[in-house]
Parts: structure tokens; sequence; C-alpha cells
């Protein structure tokens, strides 16, 4: 027997486990003259075995087809995702026989949708079964379905908890529904648990599946929600539905989204010259088909695309996987999901790196970078539902750990919205700033919607509450400054003034830049609420200038720590204290160019080199300081073919599939990509817009991108040719927007209305009768 398998990926509000620590005091040395803090604080776990917190499988739909299938045609064998439908298709012949399969995950009817078609009738024969690698029983109910109950492991180190524990799991199920041409084709059970389909035109596979978490806050073994009973009731739900219902609303959902934006980039004036015009009624046009094809016959695979960038530097590769970055978060991260983690969804093992958790110190905040300038602001609601959850847990340890106020988050989270440091070195788990990152986003996600609603019932509380915590943080140092101690910068370590490698000081550059960015954003926030008066609002507003400034290192670089420690190791690959860059406000080309030029000296300290999200995070950092040669480097680098069975040869890159490696598999680059592509065609502030403020004019000298936004609740569309700037369309949804444009050192004012939309041939003629570069007002 011939077989295939579809692995089904965990759902992301599934399968994973609760898990309790015990905190005891954790001994650490502060190196530096800011006085220690009073108390004894409780900074990390000493527990003798971790339970579960993995982001598991569900589990496999194994096809078992006959031998015949072994003879198929290998010059026919062709796989594909088709992006603009988010559709996965396999096709080969055998002997005259065409044979097709679809795959779609449809996020409006919650179900995973096969069929197994063929261009003979009576052509499709196989058998179906459902697996797992965890414990679980299947079994056929009726004469077209299986039924797979199964749970997880309610612990992973069993041998190291006492014998009589034996916590619960979570439970889930999973059902196949299957479905064959009426006119020809019969279904068989066959031991029980699989079903065989014999002589018919087409068959139609249904997944759901559903399981017994209920929310971070209740453990398995309280959980009151029936896996099965959830399951039969999603089933029901769309009984009545054909595959080509189930496509169309596949279709609208998903299209609805991805057709926001679309980018085309090309060398030659000849690909883009039928496209790089716009009108007023195309502000928001949908994007030409897009799929894993390299050439009009479909010759060459996406893995031999990916090889031959670094010669052939294929500008349609680089749209490829913009849109992938897009397509990936539609499909992980949508309202009622869980938040995407590590990798997305898409683990592949039982036990997944990093246990496939949400770490605060990067990697989960550049999973959402390009939810607002990319268009897909919907996708972000999982990340607040997660922040909010985060609050609960981190008001009791901020409590518990630090008696302060308000709440806090560590770099090491799971499912469960844990808060607390994790167990391990001090230069990783001692880090009480990743809800403070995360509240960033809730800013951000105001200043480019405009949501006072938002803002006042989701964004403020949360901000209330990491400002508090904040306050109570900081501590008075000398000069009157407020600084942090303990202090860490995420995962890297200094040579301490004796000669050894330390980790833990105080007042690093990151820690300094988010609670800027915090404290700003709650005094912005607090003045459109009317809140300015508020108790906490005034001692933000005290604190704020008596915050550590940052400082330039003596090698003209931006200092990392307090002090100006030496750096073992400067090509690491956290960049944390130029957070104040990018995707923080607080370093600017117009209000702090001396920062500036500190930050280019660090990142060319730093280099190139880098797993996929460091090379990401650093395209970013040379785009807001409009350099587009060093920002494009960074996208090439990231164009390298991995191989999965040697990844530990590479640093960085991309599987075959562009999946982004560290290696191992992250998902965070994916995501991280078209940000800093969108950063580097146009970047906004509250009133400044810049287009094409980082265009590598050599690389990409043609291109049209539509749709992307901008602060303000704008929608902006650009065309260029031969690297020059040829139309600008703009659509305000906001009443009488104020915005400064900027080219190339001109700058021209405009006041947009709600609902209208502009072309700025102003811009243009201007553009047309300055001496560039130089700077002018129009």
């Amino acid at each position: 027997m011939h077989s295939s398998f579809a692995r089904v990926p965990l759902l992301p509000d599934n399968f994973i486990i609760l898990f309790l620590l015990y905190f005891t005091a954790f001994p650490y040395n502060v190196r530096g003259h800011i006085p220690p803090r009073k108390g004894r604080l409780k900074l990390s776990p000493n527990s003798y075995f971790l339970l579960l917190k993995v982001y598991r499988l569900l589990g496999d739909i194994k096809l078992e087809f006959d031998d015949s299938r072994l003879k198929y045609d290998e010059k026919t064998y062709k796989r594909e995702l088709d992006l603009d439908t988010a559709t996965a298709r396999v096709k080969y012949s055998v002997a005259d026989i065409k044979y097709t399969r679809e795959h779609f995950a449809s996020n409006r009817n919650q179900v995973i949708v096969t069929k197994i078609s063929a261009s003979k009738q009576g052509s499709v024969s196989f058998t179906v079964s459902l697996d797992s690698k965890m414990s679980h029983h299947s079994y056929v109910e009726g004469e077209n379905q299986i039924i797979m109950e199964a749970s997880c492991p309610g612990n992973r180190y069993a041998q190291k908890l006492n014998e009589n524990d034996s916590p619960q799991g979570i439970q889930f199920t999973a059902i196949l529904d299957l479905q064959v041409s009426e006119a020809r084709g019969v279904v068989r059970v066959l031991e029980d648990s699989k079903l065989r389909v014999e002589g018919s035109d087409w068959a139609v596979l249904l997944l759901v599946s559903s399981s017994s978490f209920d929310g971070p806050f209740t453990k398995p073994v309280d959980s009151k929600k029936n896996p099965t009973s959830a399951s039969l009731s999603a089933l029901k739900s769309i009984c009545s539905l054909s595959y080509t219902d189930l496509y169309a609303h596949h279709l609208d959902d998903y299209q609805s989204l991805f057709h926001r934006v679309s980018l085309q980039l090309s060398k030659s004036s000849k690909s883009v010259s039928g496209n790089a015009s716009l009108t007023r009624n195309e502000l928001v046009p949908f994007q030409s088909d897009i799929s894993f094809k390299g050439s009009e016959d479909d010759r060459v695979s996406t893995a031999e695309r990916v090889k031959a960038f670094q010669t052939d530097e294929d500008p349609s590769l680089v749209e490829l996987l913009f849109q992938y970055g897009r397509y990936l978060l539609i499909s992980c991260s949508r309202p009622g999901t869980q938040v995407a983690n590590l990798q997305g969804i898409w683990n592949k093992d039982l036990t997944p790196p990093w246990d496939g958790a949400q770490h605060l110190n990067i990697n989960l905040q550049m999973n959402y970078w390009p939810a607002l300038s990319c268009n897909l602001k919907e996708c972000q609601e999982p990340l607040f539902e997660y922040i909010s959850s985060l609050s609960i847990s981190g008001s009791k340890t901020a409590k518990v750990n630090y008696e302060a106020k308000g709440w806090v988050a560590h770099q090491v989270s799971d499912l469960w919205a844990k808060t607390s440091p994790d167990a391990g070195q001090a230069l990783w788990a001692l880090w009480p700033m990743g809800g403070a990152w995360l509240c960033t986003h809730l800013w951000e996600h105001y200043t480019y919607t405009k949501d006072r609603d938002f803002l006042r019932e989701k964004a403020y509380p949360l901000l209330e509450g990491c400002a508090s915590f904040l306050l109570d943080w900081l501590i008075e140092g000398p000069g009157g400054y407020l600084e942090t101690n303990p202090s860490t910068s995420p995962e890297h370590m200094f040579i301490a003034p004796d000669g050894k490698p330390a980790s833990v000081s105080y007042s690093s550059t990151m820690d300094m830049s988010i609670i800027k960015e915090v404290f700003s954003a709650i005094v912005s926030a607090a003045k459109i609420l009317g809140r300015n008066e508020d108790e906490l609002v005034q001692t933000v507003l005290e604190a704020l200038p008596r915050l550590l400034p940052t400082k330039i290192a003596r090698d003209g670089s931006v200092m990392e720590w307090a002090q100006d420690f030496q750096d073992p190791e400067v090509s690491h690959r956290h960049v944390s204290h130029l957070f104040g860059l990018f995707p923080g406000h607080t370093i600017t080309v117009e209000k702090t160019p001396d920062l500036c030029k500190a930050a280019a000296n660090t990142l060319n300290k730093r280099g190139e080199d880098g797993p996929g999200w460091s090379t990401m995070w650093k395209a970013a950092l040379w785009a807001r300081l409009h350099n587009s040669e060093h920002a494009y480097r960074m996208v090439k680098h990231l164009f390298v073919l991995v191989d999965p069975e040697n990844e530990g040869n590479y640093e960085g890159g991309l599987y075959s599939n562009l999946f982004t490696a560290h290696p191992p598999f992250q998902i965070d680059a994916n995501f991280g990509f078209p940000a800093a592509i969108a950063e580097m065609l146009v970047h906004s502030t509250a009133e400044d817009l810049y287009l094409l403020p980082a265009l590598p004019q050599d690389k990409w000298a043609n291109g049209c991108v539509k749709g992307l936004k901008a602060r303000g609740k704008l929608t902006v569309n650009i065309c260029w040719k031969e690297g020059d700037l040829r139309e600008v369309g703009l659509w305000s949804n906001e009443q009488n927007s104020f915005k400064r444009l900027h080219y190339r050192g001109i700058t021209v004012k405009a006041n947009l209305s709600l609902g209208r939309a502009y072309t700025f041939n102003r811009l243009l003629q201007c553009i047309k009768t300055q001496p560039l570069p130089s700077a002018a007002s129009c």
C-alpha cells in the first residue's frame, strides 16, 4: 500500500497543559553603583520539575492508496500553495488519469477541507484513518465518520513527580467526515477505525476538532467543556453546505483581508509599465494571483528561486515573501483564536523547539509587526486578549515577586499567561519588561486606527496597570535619574570591571527605552481621553524627564548598558539597545541625529549575521535610518536556502517552503519581513508621512504598492519608475487630518478630509522643480 500523510497542526487554543511553579528567592549579584532595591525579591523558580506547557500536534490524517499510484508520471507532479486563495494543491498523473488534491482551512466555518478528484470517472479509491502521537482512541461512527478522542499527558517528567500525582491533561477530539460522489462510489468500514472509498469520482474530507481548554485560568481537571460534543456541533453546522459553498465562504473571508494590499517590484520598466499608474477609483486594488510558481511554465521550484536569489536578486521573490507573511498572519491569528506562538500554528514536532511558547523579548512582538502597516489590524485581536490575560497573572507576579502595584510579565510565557521569571540563567529569565513592550502595541493600534473606544476600554486600563508597575520598579540613582535595578539586556552579557562575564547590571538601554515609550503613550492617551489630571498621569509626567537618557559609547555606538562595559560578543543577535529607533520612536533622523549616527555605528558593529528574526529587525532599523543600501542588504541576507537535514550549519535563511529559520524554524522573521518592506516604502508618524524613505533604487527601480496603512487612519498607494516617485494616492478615514509629506528632502503640507482620495501632483511638480536632494518646503 502507498500512504500519504496530512499532518494536522494543533489549533492554537488546544493542548497546552497547566504548569504551576513554586517560586523561592534567587541569589543574584547586581553590578554597579545603584543602591540595591530594599526588600526580598522572588526572582526565579527553584523547582524539581516542569509540568507540560508544550504546543503539541493534534495528529495525522492517513491516506492509503493502492500501488498503482506509485507509477505516477514524475514530470506531472506539482505541489503549490496559491496565496491568492489560501489553497494548497497537489497534482499528478497516472497513465491518462489526472489526480488533484485541494486543501484549505476555513476560518469562517472552522473546518479543514480536502477534496480528492480525478479526470476519469470512478478513479478515486483510497483508505483513510486518523492517528495521533498522544494517547487516543479512534472509531467509526455511522457510515462515513471517524471520531478520534485523545488526551495530552498531564506532565512531561512523570518520574520526577510523586507516584500518586497524576494530573489530567487537556482532552481533545477530531472528527473526520467523508463525502463521495452520488453517481458512483462506495464507502466501507475497515477495522472499526478506517474508511475505504472505492470507485468514486471525487471525495471530500471535512476535519473538525475541539479541546477541553477553557482559558488560561481553568485547570484541565476543572474544565467542563466536552470536546466531542463541540466537534459534533461544529460538523452539524456545516452539514448542509457543499464543497462549493465552503470554498466560497473561505474565499470571501480570506480575500477580504488578503486583497487589501498589493506589491509589484521590478528592475525594468517593461514589467510594470502597464501597472505604474493609479486613479482615484483604484485606491485599494486587488492583488493578482500569487502562488509558489517560478515562471510561466511552473518549472522553477520555490527552493530553486531562493537558491538563485543571491545571483539574480529577483524582485518578484521579494513580493512573494512579503505576501506570504501576510498570508501566514491571516491564517494563524484571527479574532477568537489564540495568539501566534514561535511557530505560528505550524509546529511539526511532538516537542517543538522552545516548547512553541510565547517569548516576549522580540519574538511575539515581531509576529504582529505587519498587522498595522500591512492592513491586517483584525489579526491583532488575539494579541490584545492575550495581553489582558497577562495583566491578570502579572498583577499577582508584581505583588508576590516585587511587592509592586500594577502588572508585569517576563521573557518566557505560554498559553496559560505565565508572567513570572522562568527557570534559567538571569541573562534571559530575569527581564521584567515583556509586558511593557507588549503594551506599546496597544498604543500603536490607536495611532493607526484612531479607535477611541479601543483606547478607552481596552488599551488605557492595560497601560495604567503597566505604568503603575514601572513607577514602582524605578528607583532613584545618582544625579536624580530614575533607573531600573536589577536590569539585563535580553540574552546578552558584558565584561564586568573585575574582568568576569556578567549579565545583571542596572538601567539597560532597552529597559529605559521601553519605559519611555509606555510613559509617553499613557500621557498621550490620557490627553485624548480627558484624564490629564489623574494622579497616575501626573506622576508619570514627573518621572518622564528623570528617566536615564540613552548614551553614546566611546566607540561611537549606542551604549547597551548604563556603563560602557566591554562587549564580549559584538555580533550578538539581539539589538535590544536600538529599541528606541525601531519599533520605538525616541530616536529619529530629524530630532536625534547624533543618536541615529550612533545607531548606524551599532548596526555596523553588530554585523549582518544572525537568525532570521535578527536579520529582519536590522532591516527595519536601517529603514528607519533611511538607509536603503543596508536595509536591502539585510533583505537579501535572508534569501539563503536552508537544508533542514543540516540546519545547524546555517544562521538565518529560508526553508524550501519559505518558512524562516533561526534555525530551527521560527515564524517571527516571516512576519518581520513584510513589516520591514513596508517600512522601507512608507514611514509615518502622527504628523509626518515619508515616501520611499529606504527604497533601493537600483534593485527595485520600478514598482507600485497599494493599500499600506499609515498612522492617522490613512491608506497609502505609491508608484515609482526608474527610482523616482510618479504617483501618490492617499485615502483618509479621519476628519480633517493634517500630514507633512516628505520625499527626498522636499516637504508638502497636506490637509486631508474624511472619505476623500488624493493624488499629489503638487508634490510631484515640486520634485521636478527642486534641486534634489536639497531640503525645501512646497
